[in-house]
C-alpha cells in the first residue's frame, strides 16, 4: 500500500520501477479483501468491526483527498478503507439476509456506493469470493483469478478509449500475485500479532492515514 501510493505520487507509471511497485500495490488490496474475510468469519462483534472500518474511513477522507489533490477539501473520492466497510456490510448481506433478491439488490447497491472509494466494487467482489469459498482455496483462486482477468479486460479498454496504451492497465494482473501468499496462511496468527495484539488491531487504522498525510505534504513541497 505504501510502496504503490509512494509510485502514483512520485515515480512514472509507465517505468521499470512504477510497474513493479503497482504491481505490489495490487497484491496488498487482493490480500486486505481477504482479511477482511477472515476478519467477519472471526469476530466477536461484527458491529463493532463495521463501526471501526466507518470511523477510520472518515478520518482518512480528507487525508486522502489531500493526498490525492494537495487540496484540503472534504469534496471527492475517498480511500480504501471506505471501501473495504463497504465490503464487510456486503458480507453479512450475503450471509445474513435470507431473501435473494433483496441480498442482491443490496450487495449491488453497496457495489454502486464502492465507486466513491479507492478499488471501486472489486474490493467487494473479491471479499466476496474469499468469503464463499472460504475453505476451499482452489475455488478461492479460480474465482480471484476470474475477478482479475475481468477488471484488467475492463480497465484497458477504458484506458484504450481514453486514448492512452492499452498495456496501461497490465499492472493490475498482480492481484494474483497474492495467491501464493494467501495459499500460505493457516487460519492462525503469526507469533509477533498473538504477542501484541493491541498493535496488531490498531496499525493499519492509524497507519492508513498518517502515510497520506505525509505522502500529501512531500508532494506538496517537492
Amino acid at each position: 500500500m505504501l510502496i504503490d501510493h509512494i509510485a502514483w505520487a512520485f515515480v512514472p507509471t509507465y517505468s521499470v520501477f512504477g510497474q513493479i511497485m503497482h504491481v505490489i500495490g495490487r497484491i496488498t488490496a487482493s490480500i486486505m479483501c481477504f482479511f477482511v474475510a477472515e476478519g467477519y468469519y472471526y469476530t466477536k462483534n461484527v458491529k463493532k468491526y463495521v463501526l471501526r472500518l466507518a470511523i477510520f474511513a472518515l478520518i482518512s477522507h480528507v487525508p486522502f483527498i489531500f493526498f490525492e489533490t494537495e487540496n484540503i477539501s472534504i469534496l471527492g473520492n475517498t480511500g480504501v478503507i471506505y471501501t473495504l466497510c463497504l465490503s464487510l456490510i456486503a458480507l453479512i448481506a450475503y450471509h445474513k439476509i435470507k431473501n435473494r433478491l433483496l441480498k442482491y439488490l443490496s450487495i449491488t447497491a453497496l457495489s454502486i456506493m464502492a465507486f466513491l472509494g479507492d478499488w471501486m466494487c472489486i474490493a467487494i467482489f473479491m471479499t466476496l469470493n474469499f468469503w464463499k469459498h472460504r475453505g476451499n482455496f482452489k475455488k478461492q483462486a479460480i474465482g480471484h483469478c476470474s475477478i482479475t482477468f475481468i477488471f484488467v479486460g475492463i480497465m484497458c479498454w477504458i484506458y484504450y478509449s481514453a486514448g492512452y496504451p492499452i498495456t496501461y492497465g497490465f499492472f493490475q494482473l498482480g492481484m494474483i500475485l497474492a495467491l501464493p501468499i494467501l495459499y500460505l496462511y493457516n487460519g492462525k496468527k503469526g507469533k509477533f500479532a498473538e504477542k501484541h495484539k493491541k498493535f496488531s488491531k490498531w496499525v493499519f487504522y492509524i497507519f492508513y492515514p498518517l502515510h497520506l498525510i505525509i505522502l500529501g505534504l512531500l508532494k506538496a513541497i517537492l
